[in-house]
């Protein structure tokens, strides 16, 4: 009995111990898995891209080689010069940068000032009318787009960018919906005490509230810019002239009847999505805690 006194205890550390190995054993494998989940993930996501700038550097000859090689034989680097000269996309880059950028200025201006509104000030039936914006969610776009298209040519605003830029001053409610959980995240005791000192709520939203949402601001503005610049379907029923084509159309353009160049087409879509990767990676920060901020990452 003594003798089983003195191991025991030693036993039960070694079964502690082998518990503890175990364990740290699984949550490894679990990481390990976790990883190599993402990693297939990211490969599976970045291939594609990665065979597009393959392609974009590739001769006409060896676009549909059979079986594919992944590799050029030499890199074709005039592709990028001859795609963007092919068609006049110096004046469809400005178009686009007007479009997009005048989206994006409209959208935050308009957005911010109905999120504020509903978020931070009392009026009856606010909530009602904010269920109303929310409703119009679920209006399909194609349920739209001939009434909008009518009232546009009834003020003789076809083959102008207008209508790929006024409705962005009128406000978005996904927009506003993101704008208003985020500023209903920000204390009251803010507003209260510029109250004291006479701030008005304009003055309120200028220099309390907007500075402490460039989080929801830098995701509003990229959503606006993403979906501007890659938006074909507006320019597409509104615009008529060469001169006032987008970046979308002219792309669109390099699909011939009977023959498509391929890697010039390729070549021109990754100059295209240049300034997208740049401002997605310069507000990355901002755009993440925006995400987790608005209520949109699931909490």
């Amino acid at each position: 009995m003594r003798t089983e006194a003195q191991v025991t205890p030693s036993g039960r550390v070694i079964a502690r111990r082998t518990a503890l190995s175990s364990v740290r054993l699984t949550r490894r494998l679990h990481r390990i898995l976790i990883y190599a989940l993402l990693i297939l993930g990211s490969i599976f996501y970045v291939l594609p891209f990665m065979w597009m700038i393959s392609t974009s550097l590739k001769p006409s000859q060896e676009v549909f080689t059979f079986p594919p090689q992944f590799l050029p034989t030499y890199f074709q680097w005039r592709n990028y010069i001859e795609g963007w000269t092919a068609l006049p996309f110096n004046t469809f880059l400005k178009n686009s940068l007007i479009v997009t950028c005048s989206n994006v200025v409209g959208n935050l201006i308009s957005c911010c000032l109905v999120a504020y509104g509903f978020a931070r000030l009392r009026a009856r039936g606010k909530g009602l009318l904010f269920l109303m914006v929310l409703a119009t969610l679920m209006i399909p776009r194609e349920v739209t787009i001939v009434p909008t298209f009518i009232l546009f040519s009834k003020l003789h605003l076809v083959n102008t960018l207008w209508p790929l830029i006024l409705p962005a001053w009128f406000g978005y409610p996904f927009f506003i919906f993101l704008l208003r959980q985020f500023f209903m995240g920000i204390p009251l005791d803010l507003d209260d005490a510029a109250r004291i000192d006479g701030a008005s709520n304009l003055r309120i939203l200028t220099h309390i509230i907007l500075p402490l949402s460039k989080p929801a601001l830098a995701t509003v503005a990229i959503f606006a810019f993403v979906g501007n610049w890659n938006n074909l379907l507006d320019p597409l029923i509104y615009l008529r002239s060469t001169e006032k084509f987008t970046l979308a159309i002219g792309l669109n353009l390099f699909r011939g009847q009977y023959f498509t160049q391929y890697n010039q087409l390729m070549a021109v879509s990754i100059l295209t999505l240049l300034p997208i990767l740049v401002i997605f990676f310069v507000a990355q920060k901002y755009f993440i805690q925006g995400i987790t901020l608005t209520g949109m990452g699931g909490r």
